[in-house]
């Protein structure tokens, strides 16, 4: 009994988690997913009541997801991710507090607000062409490009220029301390 109670919350938290607060459709979905698991449990009792009630959650929100967004071939880990984004993008579970994994009656404003709030895989990749070209970088940036060619070709030049940047900055410094 202490493995079906720790089913029965592990359902509950899971619901809770997908924006189901209402107690009612909690607990009769709860009981469904709960059957479900309990006839699997039936054929092997082997296996454990949380982890079979975690499978029968995923596998009716799945079946629920496919027929409602109208994805019958997706795999399991597209469809859940389309199905609960679509869920929260529609803001189901607030406008709609009864529809959530109901087969019986899915509000028609609930179903296309679903299919609207669905993503999308955009259009399939081409192949295309893209020559390489040069970059142009502007006139400053040759100008630059030349001074520091020519100051390398030239080497006392370029160590006296260096000093004097590092004097310029320590005289910078010490100006600005007084």
């Amino acid at each position: 009994m202490d493995a079906w109670n720790a089913a029965y919350v592990r359902v509950e938290d899971y619901l809770r988690a997908h924006r189901i607060h209402n107690r009612l459709h909690q607990s009769r979905l709860i009981q469904e997913i709960l059957e479900r698991a309990a006839r699997r449990h039936e054929v092997n009792p082997a296996l454990d009541p949380t982890t079979l009630a975690a499978d029968e959650t995923a596998a009716a929100m799945d079946e629920w997801f496919s027929a409602l967004l109208e994805e019958k071939n997706l795999p399991h880990d597209r469809i859940a991710v389309a199905g609960r984004l679509a869920l929260l993008l529609s803001d189901g579970p607030r406008k709609w507090p009864y529809a959530f994994l109901d087969r019986r009656a899915i509000p028609p404003d609930f179903a296309s607000a679903m299919r609207e709030s669905s993503i999308q895989a955009g259009p399939d990749l081409a192949v295309s062409s893209m020559v390489p070209r040069e970059i142009d970088l502007g006139p400053i940036s040759e100008a630059a490009g030349e001074t520091l060619e020519r100051i390398e070709k030239w080497p006392i030049v370029r160590t006296l220029l260096l000093w004097a940047v590092f004097v310029a900055t320590l005289t910078g410094i010490f100006r600005a301390t007084r």
